[in-house]
C-alpha cells in the first residue's frame, strides 16, 4: 500500500469509529442506553432462559468481570433480573425482562436507522463491496489480536 492511501484509510477507519459511536450514543440516550448496553440486551433477550455472566460474557467475547460491571450499569433500569442456578449456588442467571424485551424493537430501529443513515445512500452493489471490504478487516484484525474469525455475530 502506498503511504498516501495508508493515511486515507486510518483517517477513514478512525473517523468512522468516532463518528459512529457518538451517533450510536445519541441514538441509545433516547433509550436510556449507552453504547454496548444495547448489544448486551439484545443479546440476553435472544435466550428466553437468560445466562450466566460467563455465557453472556463468551457471546460478547469479554471477560466476566466486564460482563458483570455492564450488566451492574444496566440494572437500574429494570431490564433484566437475576435468577439463582439450581444446580450451581455460586451462578445465577440472567434473565430479561418484560420491560427489557420491549426496548429491544428499539434498539433495532436505533440500529437500523444508523445503518440506513451511514449507507443507504450507497448504492447496492456498493454497499455490498463496502459490508464485505469490512468483514474481512474484521476478520484479519480478529486474528491480528488473537481472537481468530468469527462465523457468527
Amino acid at each position: 500500500m502506498e503511504p498516501s492511501e495508508v493515511m486515507r484509510v486510518n483517517r477513514a477507519l478512525n473517523k468512522m469509529s468516532k463518528l459512529y459511536r457518538a451517533a450510536k450514543a445519541r441514538k441509545l440516550a433516547a433509550l436510556g442506553l449507552h453504547p454496548g448496553q444495547d448489544v448486551l440486551l439484545w443479546l440476553l433477550a435472544q435466550e428466553r432462559d437468560g445466562m450466566t455472566v460467563s455465557e453472556l460474557a463468551a457471546r460478547l467475547g469479554v471477560e466476566p468481570p466486564t460482563a458483570t460491571r455492564s450488566l451492574a450499569r444496566l440494572e437500574s433500569g429494570g431490564w433484566f433480573r437475576r435468577e439463582p442456578v439450581p444446580t450451581d449456588r455460586r451462578q445465577v442467571r440472567i434473565v430479561v425482562t418484560a420491560a427489557g424485551r420491549e426496548l429491544v424493537p428499539d434498539i433495532e430501529r436505533a440500529w437500523a436507522e444508523l445503518a440506513e443513515y451511514a449507507v443507504g445512500g450507497v448504492s447496492p452493489e456498493h454497499r455490498e463491496i463496502a459490508i464485505s471490504a469490512l468483514e474481512q478487516a474484521n476478520d484479519r484484525l480478529r486474528t491480528l489480536v488473537g481472537e481468530g474469525p468469527l462465523t457468527e455475530e
